[in-house]
This record gives C-alpha cells, sequence and structure tokens, in this order.
C-alpha cells in the first residue's frame, strides 16, 4: 500500500561557515541559486509533491528565515526555532510533534536537486514500504554529484537495501540529503544534538535502510564557487 506523505522538514538551522563571506550577512538557506533561494527550492519540490505541511527549523539568523518564510502560503510553514544547535537528528526529533505522525519527507535546505523523468519525491513515495523500511534515502551516484569530493556513503543490493562505506573504501553513492522517515526512526534517541547518521546505523543493523537512485541532477551547495557551477550547469541566465 502506497504511503501519503503530508508532512515534510527542511534542516535549515546550520551555520554556513564554509559559505562565508556570503553568510555574514544572511543565512546560508536564504542565499540565491538560479534566481530562488535555497529553502525555496526544497519547499518548491515539497509543494510540487503536494504536501500541504512544512516545518523549518531555524537557529543562525532564525528571523531572517521567518521573515522571508511569511510571505508564503505553500506549503504551510511551522517554524521550528532552536535555541541551541541540535544537527540533524536532533533537529527532526525536536521537531516530531508537528510531523503529523506518519512517514514524513526530510531535506537538507544546502542540497539542491532537480526532478529528472519522473519527480523524485514521488518515486520515493511509491518505493517507501512501512513494513520494511525505517528510512528510505534518494542516493545519488557519486561520480555524478556535483559539489561532492568525497568517497561516497552507501553501497545498495539489488532490493534497494543499503550497507554504509567501509574506512579506506569508495563508495558508488553518496547521500542527498533526502529521506523518507517512520516517525518510529526516533523512538529512543538521546536528548539534545545528535546526527541522523544513528539513526541510518540503526536501521542498517536491522536491515530497514533503504535507498533509490536519484535520476536527476543533484548539486552540494556547500561553498561560493558552487553556487556558479550550478549556475553553469543549469544554463541559468540572471533576468536583465
Amino acid at each position: 500500500m502506497m504511503i501519503s506523505l503530508t508532512h515534510a522538514m527542511v534542516l535549515a538551522a546550520g551555520l554556513g561557515t564554509r559559505m562565508r563571506p556570503l553568510t555574514l550577512e544572511r543565512p546560508k538557506p536564504l542565499i540565491e541559486v538560479c534566481g530562488r533561494t535555497l529553502l525555496d527550492h526544497a519547499l518548491d519540490r515539497i509543494q510540487e509533491a503536494g504536501i500541504g505541511n512544512a516545518v523549518v527549523n531555524t537557529h543562525y539568523m532564525g528571523e531572517m528565515i521567518a521573515s522571508h518564510l511569511a510571505g508564503r502560503t505553500t506549503p504551510r510553514i511551522d517554524l521550528s526555532p532552536e535555541p541551541e544547535l541540535l544537527e540533524t537528528g536532533g533537529g527532526v526529533a525536536r521537531a516530531l510533534p508537528k510531523l503529523g505522525g506518519g512517514p514524513f519527507l526530510v531535506a537538507n535546505a544546502d542540497n539542491l536537486w532537480f526532478d529528472g523523468p519522473r519527480p523524485a519525491v514521488e518515486r520515493m513515495v511509491r518505493a517507501f514500504d512501512p513494513e520494511a523500511m525505517d528510512t528510505l534515502l534518494l542516493l545519488v551516484p557519486t561520480v555524478a554529484s556535483y559539489g561532492y569530493d568525497g568517497p561516497g556513503d552507501y553501497t545498495m543490493d539489488q532490493v534497494g537495501r543499503l550497507t554504509r562505506r567501509a574506512p579506506g573504501r569508495v563508495a558508488p553513492f553518496v547521500f542527498s540529503g533526502v529521506m523518507i522517515a517512520a516517525p518510529a526512526a526516533y523512538a529512543d534517541v538521546p536528548a539534545g544534538a545528535f546526527s541522523n547518521n544513528l539513526l541510518f546505523d540503526r536501521a542498517q543493523e536491522r536491515g530497514r535502510l533503504f535507498g533509490i537512485r536519484h535520476d536527476g541532477l543533484w548539486f552540494h551547495v556547500g561553498t561560493p564557487d558552487a553556487i556558479a557551477e550550478v549556475e553553469r550547469v543549469m544554463d541559468y541566465k540572471p533576468p536583465a
């Protein structure tokens, strides 16, 4: 039975230190790429997927993010301010009461994805099996990743089950920063800050960590130089 996603979360609380000097005056999610802020790119994909509710966590210059989102009506935005940084997992755990009760989408604000022949979120919704999965990660071939120069994150078997890259090895897939998670994945988590990697490793041990290959473009927008790379690849021309 295919799930129905009603809620999503965009992780937008980071400090963006590698994006300086641009982030000295604004938070990284409000930096524009191809004429839209990184945050709006993520929310646009969520809106296009028909997800009506989105939680956005904030910390660094959070008031600027709140002001920016005040004019957006779809999806409906619910802010989750963090007085202290909680990392990816802690941020989601804090926001769980705002995320519905069923499986939900999570997207990092500093990763930019463009759909291929079929929308990525639609493909993920069709692939997610709550009986078999705790989390489903959208993966990108390591060799086809823009702005990423690491050794990859995961290997994937024929049914999509994931295994984390062994130390000193190279893996064929990198995590895109987009996933579907079941609320149960966040049971018995630490209080305060922790990474979603903790959940991924737990799910892998239980055989419940799965992935799906992205069939469109993906960019890790981590530095000012990466913005120019995105706009070059996308052949973006600023309005006259």
